[in-house]
């Protein structure tokens, strides 16, 4: 009787343990959206300093912008809402590949090789290229980076981004000034503190609208062509597919290009 016991026992246990590995865990097809869906809420991290991609208005904490008017797509079709997490230019990579910071980062993201060595990059939304801001009166000055690349010239950029790499490596004999504050350079290039602001064709069209003593004379002539997109950490696929099937059908539709016009930029697609 003992060992009819004994046998059972071990059979059962045997039973048990086939059972476990043969029917290994359900995982989620969808482990990203999932967690979002769960949360309620999409994480966004954006600068806020880049008018009109993206912009927190220092009296209301509101974000508004281009970026921001397609992240809240993307979360609308994800069916949850969205927040807006603070980053910078400085620290933006190490902010994307923090895992618990945000799901993707937009707002003037333009799309490098790069990044998309250590990062993953959304399917483009908005043409990009570098260019200039610089007073109304010296538009006539600067057509070429050789007419900008002295040292009486005053060249302002941001801190960490690819404004300041592009200055440094384009304009190596210009007198090269870093400002924090990206939203402030505008003006006081407008002022007189500087004379050219290295900037994207994306962001020197607003100014030129609101700050009548402003110029952007190389709006049509870019020294570089590219494209901005959505950052955030390699591996997050199923919103990636989400994010770029959300930009394909903003494209088609015409959303894209009532986002363009509303904002004054040119549309390249």
């Amino acid at each position: 009787m003992k060992k009819i016991v004994h046998f059972a026992v071990s059979f059962l246990i045997l039973l048990s343990v086939a059972i476990s590995c043969g029917s290994p865990r359900k995982v989620s097809r969808t482990p990203v959206i999932d967690k979002i869906h769960e949360r309620g809420v999409l994480l966004v991290g954006t600068t806020g300093d880049y008018r009109p991609l993206s912009y927190k208005e220092p009296a209301t904490g509101e974000y508004w912008g281009f970026g921001i008017d397609v992240a809240a797509e993307i979360a609308e079709n994800l069916g949850v809402s969205v927040s807006y997490v603070p980053t910078s230019w400085p620290s933006l990579s190490a902010d994307v590949q923090t895992s618990d910071l945000f799901d993707f980062a937009i707002g003037g993201i333009t799309i490098t090789d790069a990044r998309l060595e250590t990062m993953a990059m959304s399917e483009g939304y908005l043409c990009n290229g570098k260019t200039i801001l610089c007073r109304k009166e010296d538009a006539g000055k600067y057509r070429t980076l050789e007419d900008i690349d002295k040292p009486e010239v005053r060249v302002m950029v941001n801190p960490g981004g690819l404004n300041e790499k592009f200055a440094r490596e384009k304009l190596p004999e210009c007198t090269l000034m870093v400002y924090e504050k990206n939203e402030e350079i505008p003006a006081r290039v407008a002022e007189g503190y500087a004379d050219v602001m290295i900037t994207e064709i994306t962001e020197a069209p607003w100014y030129v609208q609101n700050d009548p003593r402003l110029a952007a004379p190389l709006l049509d002539e870019p020294f570089t062509r590219g494209q901005i997109g959505i950052l955030m950490r390699k591996g997050q696929d199923d919103l990636m597919d989400k994010v770029n099937s959300t930009i394909r059908a903003m494209k088609k539709d015409g959303t894209l290009k009532s986002l363009h016009d509303k904002y004054g930029l040119v549309y390249g697609y």
